[in-house]
């Protein structure tokens, strides 16, 4: 029991490098354009793609993922990326899925995971391909992979706008232990989602994101 969790936080640390802590997906230039100037800015608009994006599209799709990996059904995978690419919408969150999914497939090589060497040409396409494989290689049950996935995109976004709001490391902690609160009932809605109902819109999001392609000084990656 203990062996699966600590795998679970190996997955889901900042320290894996396959750079997360080079994307903002889009909040710099929400915070350059005045969406987000405070605390309560940044956690209403982490909460709102929770509820409207991960909780719709990343978490359900996690489970089917980790299921297809588990069945070592590489067509269905493949089948589930597809959606998962289709509903990023803007070229910058593609090219970010893609370059942590290549670099992730990488790291599960090294690790010599059973069929990962085999699969590199699915898992690259997308990070949480290579999570979904990885959670099931370990054992780690579905709700506790797509729990972890949740805290660490909640927490990477938050340590981005404390560097660019900018926040204190306090205050980026307090709006941290008032988002995990939230995820707990997202985990309830994205793993009761029938197939026909994943998707989402986060217009507010697909704005950033696109701006932020071509904003003139940034500290974060397209």
């Amino acid at each position: 029991m203990d062996l699966p969790l600590l795998r679970l936080l190996q997955l889901v640390s900042p320290t894996l490098p396959v750079g997360g802590f080079t994307y903002s997906q889009g909040l710099e230039w929400a915070v350059e354009a005045g969406w987000v100037r405070t605390a309560a800015d940044l956690e209403a608009w982490v909460a709102d793609q929770l509820g409207q994006g991960l909780t719709r599209v990343d978490l359900p799709l996690l489970t089917r993922l980790q299921a297809a990996a588990a069945a070592r059904d590489a067509p269905a995978c493949a089948g589930w990326i597809d959606q998962l690419l289709a509903a990023r919408e803007t070229a910058e969150l593609r090219l970010e899925e893609a370059n942590r999914g290549r670099a992730l497939a990488d790291l599960l090589i090294a690790w010599d995971l059973a069929g990962a060497r085999d699969w590199r040409p699915v898992l690259a396409r997308a990070q949480l391909a290579g999570l979904a494989f990885a959670a099931a290689a370990w054992g780690i049950a579905p709700r506790q992979a797509a729990a972890g996935y949740a805290w660490s995109w909640a927490e990477n976004l938050v340590l981005a706008g404390v560097k660019c709001v900018p926040l204190g490391q306090t205050q980026g902690q307090q709006v941290l232990a008032r988002l995990a609160a939230l995820i707990p009932p997202a985990l309830e809605t994205a793993l009761a989602l029938p197939d026909d109902e994943i998707g989402a819109s986060c217009a507010a999001l697909a704005i950033a994101g696109g701006a932020h392609e071509t904003q003139y000084t940034r500290l974060f990656r397209s």
